[in-house]
């Protein structure tokens, strides 16, 4: 996925619910399997080149995407929340910053209101005539550049890392062998504690005490957690050394030498880069994601460079409700890149692997999609089928989980699938009120079904699934559920269960691709 940052934000300007393929990225592997889409929606070739100037949360925005979507017009979308120096280019080529604004090559169209007069006038034939014809001139806006406006990778030099650094190159690892256990990629607390007191021109306490304040900030750690750091023959491995750990797939190229931001920082950029990501490429109700475009898009190459300033974040003292979005938020946009990266789950086994081995690392300790969804959010609660919990007694990821289930986030939680909840971006200030929100549209929008003729529920399988989070049997379930249904749905329901005249039928979960 390392090539997806370095392409640019030019974005697919047809309809992604019609034409969807199967993509593949620049090393052959498979992204996402759909069907095959008629050629009449394909995209007018053009020579020229349109830019859509935007910003998060505007109505007018959104209708003139869909114009050009409707129109088959490939266009590349500058979002100027998402890009601030292009608003003072779109000032100085336009006058004002006022958006949406459309240019055909450096011809000014409009916005929303002028595209549809040329549309409905008939000239606007015209216009795409000349961008289909004439090439962009340098006078052009141009597309938004790799890293344009990204601060993952700014701040001050980590003076830490840079020793570290120093003493990765310095130490031999090696393979070695600890309780009947074979070791890779180690070394002994007495070679670290050699090389810091020749480095750093410590004494033998010093360079001890120097060494557990780099294992603290998880530059390493011992190889079975036995201790922060001694001097001796215990066993410690670099934190990108780690076999689990680098297998993650926010695990950067080498040692980042740039201090690690608060993870409330970076929490607010993640989330910033989802809402964008989100409003531009996904259909509006949150039900239908363009993998495709999310795919080449430059705010998704930022999400990613983003991800990798996870590595070493603290994640202690961490506030309720922005543990809550920070965690559903970067749940639901792992899951777009696992299917990107691994592409959508065939069956049951596919999906076992999406869910339990795509991971992240953050703050040390590796998450995987199942691990953040019941481990963290859920309070270690055992996943549907399994007899193990997530985090064993002495998981450090254990005190990162919330003290208490939130119910609410299988509301919340969108892994890819037709029949999982909207997608949308959550804010600590307002999570609670979002998670009911999210709760009324999922199942007063099929989720929970009542036919009063019939006297039968259909009842989405998630509340099967997940039914320990809501009540102790059936009946309390759907107690539960019917608090966040229209209240004369609601009424009906809870006396058809008083009066235990209700028969409940659970709906086909249906795994095909949310595209």
């Amino acid at each position: 996925m390392q090539a997806v940052s370095q392409k640019t934000a030019e974005r697919t300007g047809w309809n992604p619910l019609s034409l969807i393929g199967i993509l593949r990225d620049d090393t052959g592997n498979r992204l996402v399997e759909t069907e095959v889409s008629p050629e009449a929606v394909l995209p007018i070739a053009m020579k020229g080149r349109i830019i859509l100037y935007t910003r998060l949360g505007c109505h007018e925005s959104k209708e003139a995407r869909l114009f050009l979507h409707r129109k088959r017009l490939r266009y590349v979308e500058v979002n100027i929340d998402v890009y601030p120096s292009r608003k003072m280019e779109l000032e100085k080529i336009a006058g004002d910053s006022v958006v949406p604004r459309v240019f055909f090559n450096e011809v000014l169209i409009g916005g929303w209101s002028e595209l549809k007069s040329l549309d409905e006038s008939g000239k606007l034939s015209e216009k795409i005539e000349y961008v289909v014809d004439e090439a962009p001139s340098f006078e052009a806006p141009l597309p938004p550049l790799s890293g344009e406006d990204d601060l993952s990778s700014s701040g001050s030099i980590d003076e830490l890392a840079v020793i570290v650094k120093k003493m990765k190159q310095s130490i031999a690892l090696k393979d070695r062998f600890y309780k009947l256990r074979r070791f890779t990629n180690c070394f002994l607390g007495s070679e670290a504690v050699d090389f810091l007191s020749e480095d750093q021109y410590l004494e033998r306490e010093e360079a001890v005490e120097f060494g557990r304040k780099l294992a603290i900030n998880l530059f390493f750690q011992h190889v079975l957690d036995e201790n922060v750091f001694e001097d001796g023959n215990s066993l410690y491995r670099f934190l990108d050394d780690d076999p689990f750990v680098s297998q993650c797939q926010n695990i950067p190229r080498g040692l980042t030498e740039v201090k690690p931001k608060p993870i409330i920082e970076i929490s607010s950029r993640l989330r910033f880069l989802s809402h964008a990501i989100f409003e531009a490429y996904a259909s509006e109700d949150g039900r239908h994601v363009d993998y495709r475009s999310i795919h080449g898009s430059e705010e998704f190459a930022r999400y990613l460079r983003t991800t990798e300033e996870l590595q070493r974040v603290n994640l202690k003292d961490m506030p309720r409700e922005e543990k809550l979005a920070f965690f559903i938020n970067l749940y639901n946009m792992m899951a777009i890149h696992a299917i990107l990266v691994w592409g959508h789950p065939s069956g049951p086994m596919e999906r076992r692997k999406l869910f339990g081995e795509f991971k992240y690392v953050i703050g040390g300790c590796t998450y995987s999609l199942s691990a953040i969804h019941n481990g963290v959010l859920r309070s270690n609660q055992r996943p549907p089928y399994n007899l193990i919990k997530p985090f064993g007694v002495k998981d450090k990821r254990l005190k990162v989980a919330l003290p208490y289930p939130e119910p609410l986030v299988h509301f919340a939680l969108v892994n890819g699938m037709r029949s999982g909840p909207a997608l949308r971006c959550y804010s600590p200030g307002n999570i609670d009120k979002e998670l009911v929100e999210s709760a009324h549209d999922f199942l007063r929008n099929g989720g929970l079904i009542v036919d009063l003729s019939t006297k039968v529920a259909y009842v989405s399988k998630i509340l099967r699934w997940f039914s320990v989070d809501y009540g102790k049997n059936e009946v309390e379930v759907l107690k539960h559920a019917a608090n966040y249904l229209d209240s004369s749905v609601s009424q009906a329901l809870l006396e058809l269960l008083a009066n235990s005249q209700l028969k409940v039928v659970y709906q086909p979960y249906d795994w095909g691709l949310n595209n």
